[in-house]
């Protein structure tokens, strides 16, 4: 089960991975995470960015070295990574690496609705799906290729992560649209007759029944 953070938006874990590799002002911190492509990497909303580093210093996790004014621009405070922030990254990373976590990707929600729609047009579906997977692997691949002949591969390892996941998502459709197209998949005539005599057969409504309960006599 995933540790109870003091600072628990994924936002912090990019700061802290930041600082720790010099001290910097909030806006320069942003910059840099951007430039790194953090917001690719993890989900968090740029709105409560100044929040976290408040919350990061509150628990003394970073602290405030000096602040910084030119003509230009308003006072900035410079933080750097604290012993208990360096320890928090380190710590948080083991976490995120080794325990699996349930994820929700937004194509998980399709695929368990995917009985509403008539097998034909999901067929037609998934094979646009994985024209646009195919296209952006190829486009991933290049990228990868090119930035690995100037950056260290350890510092790419989550674009060559998601490039093995799309190949993988790939692979899967194609063994799908596979049985889809050949009439092979289990149960595609029940799954049409539905669709095209708008009436549910036997076979679903028995399955409804063994997977329904009564609110009223379950625990």
């Amino acid at each position: 089960m995933p540790k109870r953070r003091k600072v628990g938006n994924l936002l912090a874990l990019a700061v802290l991975s930041a600082l720790a590799q010099r001290p910097m002002h909030p806006y320069e911190i942003a910059t840099t995470l951007r430039a790194w492509g953090k917001d690719q990497d993890m989900e968090f909303k740029w709105g409560s960015f100044y929040t976290v580093v408040r919350n990061l210093d509150k628990h003394q996790l970073i602290a405030a070295v000096e602040s910084v004014r030119d003509s230009r621009r308003p006072e900035r405070t410079v933080y750097r990574i604290t012993d208990a922030g360096r320890a928090e990254l380190v710590d948080w990373a083991r976490e995120l690496v080794s325990t699996p976590e349930p994820e929700h990707p937004r194509f998980r929600a399709g695929l368990s609705v995917l009985a509403a729609l008539h097998p034909d047009e999901a067929t037609d579906l998934l094979r646009r799906r994985l024209d646009l997977l195919e296209g952006a692997i190829r486009r991933d691949r290049d990228a990868l290729d090119t930035h690995l002949r100037e950056i260290p591969r350890l510092f790419l390892i989550e674009s060559e992560y998601d490039l093995a996941m799309r190949a993988a998502e790939a692979a899967w459709l194609r063994g799908l649209l596979d049985e889809l197209t050949s009439g092979t998949y289990p149960g595609l005539d029940v799954w049409r007759t539905f669709h095209e005599t708008g009436e549910m057969p036997a076979e679903l409504t028995q399955l409804a029944e063994r997977t329904s309960y009564d609110p009223d006599t379950t625990d």
